[in-house]
């Protein structure tokens, strides 16, 4: 069986769409990544097939193929482990297919127990997006408010693999995620001579302070 789902490969400073394809085949378990994939890429197999198993899902023993389209673009870093691992449940039928899942991206490094991690590029990924008319993004819970400094754009927050094979089966919905703006505040107490690197913690807090900051520059 054949299943599709879309990510983005980030080249310089703009993204460029990308859609795992899967397929099942009968025959002697194997797991092979096309499409120019770095090391990154092809060590996602162990990634996904851990955080499938650990997501109380049956791994198909199969002969998987996973095709990254286009195949002449590069494509680094593990951004594609939940693509993969969606294209593979649906494959496999433990996903339903459907709009939803055609009509979005999907973004995010995988642990081996399932939790979704941070992905680096998740701005100009999003902004490829909204250009090409994609309106639904699921990204790591982490990178939610970096994902919606780009308007127009439905943003969920993926902490599990779990959660989101629950949402996209309309078992429990992922609530979406809403831009708090008092943290683009930026008349915020933080005068010249104080520097966040003497504060202790908060790291959530410093992390959507420099996400915030780096939207200014890039969208003003």
């Amino acid at each position: 069986m054949l299943s599709m789902a879309r990510s983005c490969a980030v080249v310089g400073l703009e993204g460029a769409l990308v859609e795992v394809e899967v397929d099942l085949a009968t025959g002697m378990s194997a797991f092979a990544i096309v499409g120019l994939p770095d090391a990154a890429v092809n060590e996602a197999k162990d990634r996904v097939r851990a955080a499938i198993k650990n997501s109380n899902c049956s791994f198909p023993f199969k002969r998987i193929t996973v095709n990254l389209a286009p195949a002449d673009l590069r494509k680094e870093g593990p951004v594609y482990d939940l693509p993969i691992a969606i294209g593979i449940l649906i494959a496999s039928e433990q996903i339903a297919d459907s709009e939803l899942i055609h009509a979005a991206l999907f973004l995010g490094e995988l642990s081996l127990d399932g939790s979704v991690r941070h992905t680096n590029g998740v701005l100009p990924m999003v902004a490829l997006a909204r250009e090409r008319h994609v309106k639904t993004v699921f990204v790591p819970a982490i990178d939610a408010l970096e994902a919606t400094l780009v308007d127009g754009i439905d943003v969920y927050p993926v902490e599990t693999l779990r959660q989101l094979i629950d949402h996209l089966n309309g078992v429990s919905l992922i609530q979406q995620y809403k831009r708090d703006v008092s943290l683009l505040d930026y008349d915020s107490g933080l005068h010249p001579g104080q520097e966040m690197a003497a504060i202790r913690g908060q790291e959530h807090v410093k992390r959507a302070l420099e996400v915030a900051a780096s939207g200014v520059t890039i969208f003003s």
